[in-house]
């Protein structure tokens, strides 16, 4: 049973005092986070007894040690290591009794090595790096503990993970010096690693000889080179196939049980501290998974929050589900992606935040409590410049207007357009702000005021919406509202403003940039009531067309990245195979050829011609129309409802084909 708090049982372990630094304030607050773990599992001595077998519990802190070992040095690692190996080939727990009690556990060699990395000195663990020392030394220590017959729990004060053990064990362990800790570990273990490699190498094993020391060293020393030189060569082999294993696995995880917000955060989670690559292949997955759904269905609010996870890591969970039922917390999330949007570039990603912060609007207007919490007109506003910033005039314009010519605006005083939400509009709307916070600035340094005070940094919902509609109309063609000219426009944008009891300085200065002209006050305004806006909203409902083209080249993205990382990992070229499908598919075919013929001049190995293409449901919006028709060939074929994981393709033929495509759509010649 997972417990989110740490425990009493061990409240000294995070402030005890260390002389070394190690863990530091970081771990420590990773290790406290992870929590600890309750489980059913009796004491030692109680394990006979039927009723308390079954009854007693105690706690683990299996998360926290990952967390600590993790933290580890190589040296670290590799002693922890060492020794494991040690205790389990030399079968210390022979003379152990048959109740169990005084058998070594590979426990008890990890809390040596947590106790000895938090007492000894970085110095003491790299000085000349020799691990023999090390490792006796340890021992050493184990048989002290032995000796004592205490064994204190790294975490838990009053915890004694020695019972009943007997002097043997202890004398063994105090009496193995380094020579013999050096030729068990030639014996033990260079030998056995030797055994699995090719024969040619285990054959450079010499044995040791008493007048020829010499000789044993070299043949010694040439072993351990071609061992390594082989483990290297063969882990390089086997990091791919993993890789390609894992991204077999997590591609089929998701695409069979399809994402939540949950489980996508736990993936984010777990992939972001343990692999990069994996990670980057994950989100390129998941943003496949929600186009793919989007198209099949529509944007849930489920896939929504997913795509959001994603993008920001999002990971309150609960606001989430929350926010699906409420105005003001769907405004909020809004907000949180267009804060982002305003302070980056026009990636491929910005531009997805940007649609995601849409639709959160869009969800915002649906809620039924928009009217009551005064969301409505902002998140029209907040529609209008997204929509503007996006090339969407027309719709732009319509959001404006639902606001401009609303009859009732008491609600809206709550809310006011945040500057540091919006993106780039003019440099009107910049220079405003920029005046602003100077003001405020010479304002409180004149009258002596605290200098901590918040400036105004934003405009008053209807009247930014006015600057906004007179902004558009005068931009280019656009479909004509009825009754409506930017003269009109502006006069009641003047009379608008001069009815408003309380303005920010921002707005009066905005009115200034828009016309220089005196218009009287226009008292016959056209305007419309809330069910008639409702009604238009209905025929604004988000347009996820360019999310999903957008989820897809980000995708193809994630993809080239994930491959250049594993280029780099594994000292070899691996090509962005589904990005050279996205590139056929719409129409790129030099890039197409370009990164095929990259595929058909490159070896990898002989593993190279077998690395497959796997077809899933979210890959299909990869391909054009040809290979889409030839696997719902296949599937008729195999009478499947999905495609078969069975059904794949050679990276190598798949090259080839586009190849051959992209030569013909670029006319090239048959020779």
């Amino acid at each position: 049973m997972r417990c989110l708090t740490w425990p009493p049982q061990a409240a000294v372990w995070p402030t005890r005092h260390r002389n070394y630094g190690w863990p530091d304030s970081a771990t420590v607050d990773r290790v406290l986070n992870s929590g600890c773990d309750v489980v059913g599992v009796a004491h030692p001595r109680c394990r006979q007894d039927e009723w308390m077998s079954k009854r007693q519990w105690r706690l683990s802190f299996s998360r926290a040690e990952i967390v600590l070992l993790n933290s580890w040095m190589p040296v670290q690692q590799i002693v922890y290591h060492m020794l494991r190996v040690f205790v389990k080939t030399e079968r210390l727990t022979a003379s152990a009794n048959s109740s169990g009690a005084g058998t070594l556990s590979n426990y008890h060699i990890k809390t040596l090595m947590l106790w000895a990395c938090e007492l000894k000195s970085r110095s003491w663990w790299t000085r000349d790096l020799n691990l023999v020392r090390i490792c006796v030394e340890l021992l050493h220590t184990l048989a002290v503990w032995l000796t004592d017959a205490r064994c204190q729990h790294n975490f838990i004060d009053d915890c004694n993970l020695f019972q009943r053990y007997t002097q043997i064990t202890a004398y063994s362990l105090m009496s193995i010096t380094r020579s013999w800790f050096c030729e068990w570990f030639i014996d033990s273990y260079i030998n056995k690693c030797a055994q699995l490699c090719p024969g040619s190498l285990a054959s450079l094993l010499c044995s040791p000889s008493s007048h020829d020391v010499l000789h044993h060293v070299v043949c010694l020393q040439n072993a351990v080179s071609a061992i390594v030189k082989w483990r290297l060569d063969k882990s390089l082999e086997l990091d791919i196939s993993r890789m390609a294993y894992a991204q077999k696995a997590t591609m089929t995880c998701v695409s069979r049980q399809s994402l939540t917000l949950r489980s996508c955060l736990c993936w984010i989670d777990q992939l972001a501290e343990n692999d990069q690559a994996l990670h980057l292949y994950f989100t390129a997955v998941a943003c496949l998974h929600v186009a793919y759904k989007i198209t099949e269905t529509s944007l849930t609010d489920e896939m929504l929050d997913v795509l959001a996870a994603t993008c920001l890591q999002l990971n309150d969970v609960r606001r989430c589900f929350n926010a699906r039922h409420s105005s003001e917390l769907s405004l909020s999330q809004a907000a949180v992606l267009m804060k982002v949007v305003a302070n980056n570039s026009r990636s491929t990603v910005q531009l997805i935040e940007i649609e995601l912060s849409k639709a959160y609007l869009h969800r915002a207007l649906r809620c039924k409590d928009s009217d009551r919490d005064s969301i409505y007109c902002l998140a029209h506003v907040y529609l209008s410049v997204l929509y503007y910033i996006t090339g969407q005039h027309q719709t732009a314009i319509d959001h404006c207007v639902l606001v401009t010519k609303l009859q009732d605006h008491s609600q809206c005083s709550s809310h006011v357009v945040q500057g540091e939400l919006l993106p780039r509009i003019d440099d009107q709307v910049d220079n405003v702000l920029g005046v602003a916070v100077f003001y405020e600035y010479i304002r409180a340094a004149a009258l002596n005021e605290d200098q901590g005070r918040r400036p105004v940094t934003g405009f008053t919902t209807e009247l930014f919406a006015h600057y906004l509609l007179i902004k558009f109309l005068s931009l280019k063609k656009h479909r004509q509202l009825q009754q409506t000219s930017l003269a009109d426009e502006t006069q009641r944008y003047q009379h608008c403003l001069s009815n408003f009891r309380e303005i920010y300085s921002t707005d009066v200065m905005l009115f200034g940039f828009t016309s220089h002209a005196k218009y009287p006050p226009n008292d016959r305004l056209v305007t419309v009531d809330r069910g008639e806006c409702k009604s238009v909203i209905f025929h604004h409902q988000f347009d996820t067309s360019r999310l999903v083209e957008l989820l897809q080249q980000s995708a193809g993205e994630h993809f080239t990245i994930c491959r250049e990382l594993e280029a780099r990992d594994c000292d070899a070229f691996l090509t962005p195979d589904l990005k050279a499908l996205y590139a056929y598919k719409c129409g790129q075919y030099q890039r197409c050829l370009l990164m095929s013929l990259d595929v058909e001049r490159t070896t990898i190995f002989p593993l190279s011609l077998t690395v497959l293409v796997v077809m899933y449901p979210e890959l299909i919006q990869l391909m054009h129309d040809d290979i889409v028709s030839l696997i719902g060939l296949t599937m008729l074929v195999n009478q499947s409802s999905v495609p078969p994981p069975s059904l794949v393709v050679f990276q190598l033929s798949l090259s080839l084909y586009l190849i051959a495509q992209c030569q013909i759509k670029l006319r090239h010649s048959v020779t």
